[in-house]
């Protein structure tokens, strides 16, 4: 029995083929732009792997950006510490010079004029910003860091150790260049000079002791001892019980050990006095009074929190991610605001202490500059050398990731490519193949289809 088709029937086949035709022509067309995923459909495997492409691209174009801006921020940096490092150097040789018993009285006046010169120039470019951002704020970068006063405060006046000094009194290696080693200086009623320990103190049972020193012992008579063949204080102690030459020695060279000293107690962390009426110390039923010395004081507002922009993936290094330098970092710190002083870092200590020896100049004190200013001029250059250092070595692992991070983004384009690029020749082949083969269904569907379809299509 024959079976009769109806035109309807060629209709809907002759639909179906014309839209699927125009369907691949379509999708042929949307592959012009470069890609040929433009839906998971279209490749669901290649597309799972465009999607974690698209993502590592995304991570890794932060990372770029945040080492451009890195850079920019440590370049700014580097270029003013530079700057403040080569006028602590001048600093330094100033402080040599001042130190030279040749000098007359007028020269003493120009080395100062010269110096303080420097020291305000310092403070100036402490203050850099790039934009509206300071340098050297730590993260309260909006906010002005460091100020030198107008006006002459007294200042704690501490005594500087020298190399020698510090290896037997602290048990330092005889290379420090980094660290102030130092004293506090107090006088009695009539004028003798002493100095007091305030870190490194020996526990006696529950009790923290701290030594008082006389003056001439501090600057000539340990010396005696190290000819003795004893490195430090500790070990000419332990031999002082069957030594009575070593005994005699120490005995007068201190007046014996107070108890529980803390700095935080008296001074504020840039050397003030926290109270006025609150200067002396008691020891042995003898009041010692803190010296002070009139001085210029600068003054830090920023913070210690240091500005990390990360630069790779993984675990946090704060080390090396961190880009900004802060005032503890690049001033260091002295006897008011040390680990053992109970204050916190005041970002300003080796300012305040070159403003001392500023003034020290201007008096023509050539046996203080000679045995506590250079100290202070060559730990504060130091200081100064080694955290520039610091910021130049993280630059270059900035600049040695970018490197590596510009070589990754070439491997993700590659591999994007890979996954989702269309073939230009083959598309533009398969194109003029799909048009011609639909632009051939219209014209054989015209001919065969009935006429009044014909005409509909």
């Amino acid at each position: 029995m024959g079976v009769r088709i109806g035109s309807m029937h060629f209709m809907y086949n002759y639909q179906n083929s014309l839209n699927n035709a125009y369907q691949q022509q379509a999708k042929l067309f949307e592959q012009a732009d470069g890609s040929s995923l433009h839906r998971a459909s279209d490749n669901p495997m290649n597309y799972a792997k465009l999607l974690r492409y698209n993502v590592s691209e995304t991570e890794n174009n932060q990372y770029l950006e945040n080492i451009k801006t890195a850079s920019s921020w440590m370049k700014y940096s580097d270029d003013v510490m530079i700057h403040m490092t080569e006028m602590m150097q001048t600093l330094k040789e100033k402080s040599v010079h001042a130190a030279n018993s040749d000098n007359a009285e007028d020269d003493y006046a120009a080395i100062h004029k010269e110096m303080f010169a420097h020291m305000q120039e310092i403070v100036s470019v402490a203050n850099s910003q790039v934009g509206d951002r300071y340098l050297f704020s730590g993260q309260k970068d909006l906010t002005k860091p460091f100020e030198m006063s107008v006006k002459e405060y007294d200042r704690g006046l501490p005594k500087n150790l020298d190399v020698s000094q510090s290896a037997f009194f602290k048990g330092t290696d005889s290379d420090y260049n980094t660290e102030l080693f130092q004293m506090l200086t107090v006088t009695d009623d009539s004028g003798n000079t002493y100095y007091i320990e305030t870190d490194g103190g020996r526990l006696d049972q529950s009790t923290v002791q701290f030594n008082l020193y006389k003056k001439d012992f501090i600057d000539e008579g340990y010396k005696e001892l190290v000819a003795m063949g004893y490195k430090n204080i500790e070990e000419a102690e332990n031999a002082a019980a069957t030594d009575t030459k070593v005994a005699e020695l120490l005995d007068e060279g201190r007046l014996g050990k107070v108890d529980d000293f803390k700095v935080s107690d008296y001074f504020t962390n840039q050397g003030l006095l926290k109270d006025s009426n609150n200067n002396k110390i008691s020891f042995d039923g003898t009041d010692y009074t803190f010296k002070t010395y009139p001085q210029n004081i600068v003054t830090y507002n920023g913070d210690e929190n240091l500005i990390s922009m990360v630069k790779l993936n993984g675990a946090t290094d704060p080390g090396a991610d961190t880009v900004n330098a802060t005032g503890a970092g690049m001033f260091g710190r002295d006897i008011f605001d040390n680990s053992s002083s109970g204050n916190d870092p005041s970002g300003t200590a080796m300012l305040n202490e070159l403003l001392c020896v500023c003034g020290r100049v201007n008096d023509c004190d050539i046996h203080w500059m000679s045995s506590d200013g250079v100290t202070v001029a060559d730990v504060a250059h130091s200081t100064m050398l080694v955290e520039e250092t610091k910021i130049g070595a993280r630059q270059q692992l900035y600049n040695q990731v970018d490197t590596m991070l510009s070589a990754h983004a070439d491997n993700i384009t590659e591999d994007i490519t890979n996954v989702s690029g269309a073939d230009i020749a083959s598309l533009a082949t398969k194109l003029m193949q799909q048009t011609a083969l639909y632009n051939l269904s219209l014209s054989l569907g015209g001919r065969i289809l009935p006429q009044s379809l014909a005409d509909y299509l």
